[in-house]
Formats: C-alpha cells, structure tokens, sequence
C-alpha cells in the first residue's frame, strides 16, 4: 500500500499537466514477477499496476514510481517496464509529462452525445456524480446574427443568454454559453441555475418538452478566456460543441456553443440502424 500520498492544487495559470502531483510511495504492494510462469514480464508488470491503480492504491493524479525504481526494485529490465507504462498510457490509465514522471490518469468524465437528449446536469447526476454550476451571466440581450439564424428569430429579437461554468467534483469541465428565444420563457432570467437542470427548468415551469436536435463537435484550441475559466493552458486542444434543440413542432428552443476539457471528457454517441 502506497504511504504519504499528498494532493497539491495546480498553480496559478498552469494547465492540465500541472495538475495535482501526488506521490504513489513505494513499490509495496506491486506483485513480485513469477520468473517460473509462462506470462511474459511485462504483461504481469502491467496487471500488478492496474490493480494498483483500479483498486485505489494509486490514486488519479499519483505519481508512480520512476522507470529506474520499478526495474530495481522487480529486477526487471527497462524494455519490461517501458512497454507496461506503454500499455497502460495507451489505455489511459497513465499519463507521462515530461520532466516530471507518469502519473495515473484523472478518469474522464462521460456526456451521451446523441440519441438521449440529456444535459450536463441530468449526465452527471445519472452517473452517481455531483454537478457544480456557477452561473457566470443570465441576461436578456438582443439576439446577434449567428444565434437567430440558429434559433430561428429575428436579429435583434430578445434572447435569454445564460452562461455557466460546470464542474464535477470541484474541477470545472465545461463552459457553455446558452441562448432561448425569451418569448417562450419569460420570466426565466430571474431563476438560478446554481443547482437546477435547465432542461427540467424547460418542462416543469414552462410546459416545453425538448424533441429532437442537432449537434456538432469539433476539436480547438483554447480561447485564453475559456482557458482561464477551465484552469488549462491557452492554446490546449478542447472539444467544442454546438447544438440546437427543438420542440416536437420543430420551433427551435435552444442553441448552445460549449468547450470541454479535452482531457477530463468522453464524449459517447450511441448508434442505432435505421431501417
């Protein structure tokens, strides 16, 4: 069992691969080589890591034991312990940064991205997780081109704007700037969305059953703004979203521009035959 593990906060304006660097201790608890078995060095060296880090001795954000201590300690040769590592980066179960060491990897945070239309909040809580929301900005604006070509609406019509940043387990994951036409929700801007489903917000108070939609993914590098806001660096690969989603008559309800960690999510698409 790993001692002293210790969880440090990132620094101010670091990015992801200077997140929490905790230490995983010793080699304790690592299974020794059985030299007499037919399964090859590496494959055990690599099941006796995963256990470690599956079953929790190696908490995500550890850092592992260095190459050299791993080969002392199993009397194993680096080409063993390099393609274990190897095997388990390409798994995501570590991640190596350079200069510092390999880490065990923060598992990613799973959102459905077609056939169930859910919301961040609805994903989160369906998965056991806590969702954390900051409601950055709630106002109604007159709607800019892009948003009532979208939506459906005149330029210029009035839009509620909400932009929230969204976090599990006190990391922010998300940014998502949302619009709705105001004249099927008044009133909406004065509702907090600190700890509240928008989507159920939508049925329960304004009778307004989400559909069917569309949405688009596409990888970009950070906004420096939308980096500040996820704690990465400007500049760091991110998953960009954009959707619109309609009621059963086809009126557009809402249209959503939102910026995943790259790193902290996995986005899944659900497939289906159509006949």
């Amino acid at each position: 069992m790993p001692m002293g593990v210790k969880i440090g906060r990132p620094s101010q304006g670091g990015t992801q691969h200077a997140s929490r660097e905790a230490d995983a201790g010793s080699v304790r608890g690592l299974t020794a080589i059985d030299r007499t078995s037919p399964v090859p060095y590496y494959h055990q060296l690599k099941a006796s890591l995963r256990s470690a880090i599956v079953e929790g001795n190696w908490p995500p954000g550890a850092r592992i034991p260095s190459e050299a201590e791993l080969c002392r300690a199993l009397d194993v040769s680096r080409t063993v312990v390099r393609q274990a590592l190897g095997d388990l980066e390409h798994e995501r179960l570590l991640t190596r940064r350079r200069g510092l060491g390999t880490f065990v990897a923060e598992p990613k945070i799973r959102e459905r991205l077609v056939q169930s239309l859910t919301g961040f909040h609805d994903d989160m809580s369906a998965q056991g997780r806590v969702p954390q929301t900051l409601v950055l900005d709630l106002q109604v604006e007159p709607a800019p081109a892009e948003v009532a070509t979208q939506l459906g609406v005149v330029i210029g019509s009035d839009v509620v704007r909400i932009e929230r940043l969204r976090a599990v387990e006190d990391q922010a994951i998300v940014l998502v700037t949302t619009f709705l036409p105001h004249d099927l929700v008044p009133g909406i801007e004065a509702i907090d969305f600190t700890d509240r489903s928008l989507y159920q917000t939508l049925a329960s108070q304004f009778g307004l059953q989400i559909n069917h939609g569309k949405r688009s993914i596409e990888s970009v590098g950070a906004p420096s703004r939308v980096a500040t806001q996820l704690g990465i660096g400007a500049g760091d690969p991110i998953l960009y979203l954009r959707s619109v989603t309609y009621l059963a008559n086809s009126r557009a309800i809402e249209y959503y521009e939102a910026y995943h960690r790259g790193d902290r999510t996995v986005l899944e698409v659900e497939l289906v035959r159509e006949s």
